[in-house]
């Protein structure tokens, strides 16, 4: 039986862009190379699409100003009937079709990757993809949206307020007035649109705020400030599936300082291990009752935004009043969480097939749907001025 054609792409114009090379690298080591062939995608910080077998070795990221020599130019054109990878040139019509790609990988984190915009690449070119679909993916990286459809959904969240980096310029002592009559301090800062705790800050007083925002700001134009859980756990579970998904055991991230931070996040574990090598206790030190209800919670914010394929739900948790928040969900988490799903019994290698399977059945579903009509409103309009304009 030939192999499925399995297209990891990763990399991209992201401040996760170094994350995603350690994901992307996991989940091409893991991979069965007795039923797929991997083909590597790399997005460059600048934007360029490459491939080539260069891209399996991790000492090949040592120097990402010299990662792009000898390989191929490549990317995925947005036209249903190529659903290849094209090399070449800007003009891609005409151009080698350099492999089809049956099932699309993405492992891009944050910015045109985990937004919907690389899924919205996808979703054009017909290609199966794993994972969340545009609008999981957009509403999973929008802290604000994702808040607010939580809460319409009756899932606990913490008080929080946002507004515009142009109204912070313009008004900030109104903004600064506003947050402290409604919010407690201590309180987290964070764009709205960013992972791996990058731009996050805790305030302790008025001071800290006004640095925390500033600092926010320079990565994104959506800020959140959100209350803190004092004296409060991380608890994380994963949540595996499309329309009937799973829950994976918790894990109690641990962190050290005032909360787990990006260096904490991947460079605690050592150069090569990751999110596996970062400082976890699984399955968590809780409850059972505690336990099942995060994992009932983690399942609900996966359906709540649409979400498919796999995702990592992240808690903060008051043991001592039996207090469960949603804190964010990660429609691509670090390392795609196996170490999750490993202590769940699976398997990395297992858990890869399963989300390439899981791709495969929301492709097949979306092909249920009518995506095309065949109307006469062209013969209707025809002869007649188009100034009058179409009623819909």
């Amino acid at each position: 039986m030939e192999r499925l054609k399995i297209g990891v792409i990763f990399g991209s114009r992201s401040v996760e862009h170094e994350v995603s090379i350690i994901t992307a690298l996991q989940v091409m080591q893991a991979v069965d190379t007795n039923k797929y062939e991997i083909v590597p995608i790399y997005i460059t910080k600048e934007g360029h699409w490459v491939t080539g077998e260069k891209l399996l070795k991790l000492e090949s990221f040592m120097d990402l100003s010299l990662s792009v020599s000898g390989l191929q130019k490549a990317f995925i054109a947005p036209d249903a009937s190529v659903d290849s990878l094209i090399g070449g040139s800007r003009k891609w019509f005409g151009e080698k079709v350099l492999k089809k790609i049956d099932v699309a990988f993405p492992l891009v984190h944050g910015t045109y990757g985990e937004d919907g915009t690389l899924q919205g690449l996808l979703e054009l070119a017909n290609i199966p993809y794993v994972g969340a679909g545009v609008l999981g993916s957009a509403l999973g990286m929008d802290k604000i949206a994702m808040k607010a459809v939580f809460k319409e959904n009756q899932l606990p969240v913490l008080n929080y307020i946002w507004f515009l980096r142009k109204e912070w310029e313009n008004k900030q002592n109104e903004i600064i007035c506003k947050i402290e009559a409604t919010l407690k301090y201590p309180l987290f800062v964070k764009p709205a649109n960013l992972g791996s705790s990058i731009g996050i800050s805790k305030a302790k007083n008025r001071e800290d705020l006004i640095y925390a925002v500033d600092v926010a700001s320079h990565y994104d134009r959506r800020l959140i400030v959100e209350e803190s859980l004092e004296g409060g756990i991380e608890i994380n579970c994963s949540v595996l599936g499309n329309d009937d998904p799973i829950a994976s055991v918790c894990e109690q991230a641990i962190s050290w300082d005032q909360f787990l931070n990006y260096d904490e996040k991947y460079l605690r574990g050592g150069k090569t291990t990751g999110l596996k090598g970062a400082e976890r206790r699984i399955p968590a030190p809780i409850s059972q009752e505690l336990t099942q209800k995060i994992q009932e919670f983690a399942v609900d914010a996966f359906k709540a935004i649409d979400c498919c394929g796999i995702s990592r739900v992240d808690f903060l948790v008051n043991q001592k009043k039996d207090e469960i928040f949603l804190n964010e969900i990660n429609t691509i988490p670090g390392s795609i969480a196996f170490y999750l799903w490993e202590a769940s019994g699976i398997t990395f290698s297992e858990l890869i097939d399963k989300l390439v399977n899981l791709s495969l059945d929301t492709q097949k579903e979306k092909n249920k749907n009518v995506y095309s009509y065949n109307s006469k409103i062209i013969t209707h309009v025809a002869g007649k001025s188009l100034k009058r304009g179409i009623g819909k």
